[in-house]
């Protein structure tokens, strides 16, 4: 049966191919963390300052910085290895925006080189138009009325 719409097609294969399964790549690199000196020293020297910021944001400001950082730091002198909380902090992102990635490889990427996880998570959000230093509320603000606001909210439901 041959239709007589020229742009079925098009609009079969976008509905096939748009599903919201779909993922799309990180915006900047695993190992370009190097590229951003001062992230990537921030997340070496003071990795709980850098993840309490993207919990913060990935959180919609259900938990502060501030909580999310002390924890993290709780949880590298108790055990030594906060990766282990801070991946599922990744994965929580990646699903958010349907970034590209796995469980298992968040896991590995935190686990190897916690540095570089963290900038790329931190650099992400902030190329998504987040300033990181103002945390959740104040980017909302600041963003009322803009085009972020209603993508930002979109997870949210009654």
């Amino acid at each position: 049966m041959h239709s007589s719409n020229p742009n079925a097609s098009v609009y079969a294969e976008k509905t096939t191919s748009g599903q919201p399964h779909d993922e799309v790549p990180w915006s900047v690199g695993f190992c370009d963390c190097l590229s951003d000196m001062k992230t990537c020293c921030i997340a070496y020297w003071c990795p709980c300052i850098t993840f309490g910021q993207i919990a913060e944001i990935v959180d919609k400001g259900s938990t502060s910085c501030g909580a999310s950082g002390a924890l993290y730091t709780l949880i590298l002198l108790i055990i030594g290895c906060p990766c282990f909380y801070s991946c599922f902090y990744r994965t929580k992102m990646r699903k958010q925006y349907m970034l590209k990635g796995g469980g298992c490889g968040d896991c590995m990427l935190h686990f190897f080189c916690e540095t570089c996880a963290l900038t790329q998570e931190y650099r992400e959000l902030k190329n998504r138009g987040f300033d990181m230093s103002i945390g959740w509320h104040a980017n909302v603000e600041k963003n009322q009325g803009l085009a972020m606001a209603p993508v930002v909210e979109k997870g949210m439901s009654r």
